[in-house]
């Protein structure tokens, strides 16, 4: 099931052409990221360290942007995991504007300690995901 995230383009989002700064998109995925592990896992980031001891990290992530968003348009991040393992996950996270995909990407996340070893995502974990 997709989990979808809303974002609305803010003037501070944008270049002086009032078109959304390509870094930017990164920060709508991340936020995106974050609450599909708060919806899917029902923990926040700090309680997966303390608890768990696991971290996600991005390891790698593909882009491509289609058409640009520009102030003030509403956006929605649609996310899909792709795959999941103990130390691994891939996302595919597409934003569309008015139902038109502008902005395609994959994500896979390494799981990492505190200390920055790979580390296992635990089963009771995972199978939320």
């Amino acid at each position: 099931m997709d989990h979808k995230f809303k974002v609305r383009i803010y003037y501070e989002d944008t270049d002086a052409g009032q078109v959304v700064f390509y870094a930017n998109y990164f920060k709508f995925t991340e936020r995106a990221r974050t609450e599909l592990i708060y919806e899917k896992l029902k923990l926040k980031h700090l309680e997966l360290k303390e608890k768990f001891d696991v971290i996600f990290v991005v390891k790698s992530l593909s882009c491509k942007y289609i058409v640009p968003a520009k102030f003030e348009d509403d956006l929605l991040v649609v996310s899909k995991i792709l795959d999941k393992n103990p130390v691994r996950l891939t996302l595919e996270q597409n934003i569309e504007k008015a139902d038109k995909l502008i902005f395609k990407s994959t994500i896979e996340l390494a799981v990492v300690s505190s200390k920055g070893k790979i580390t296992k995502l635990p089963d009771e974990l995972l199978s939320l995901i």
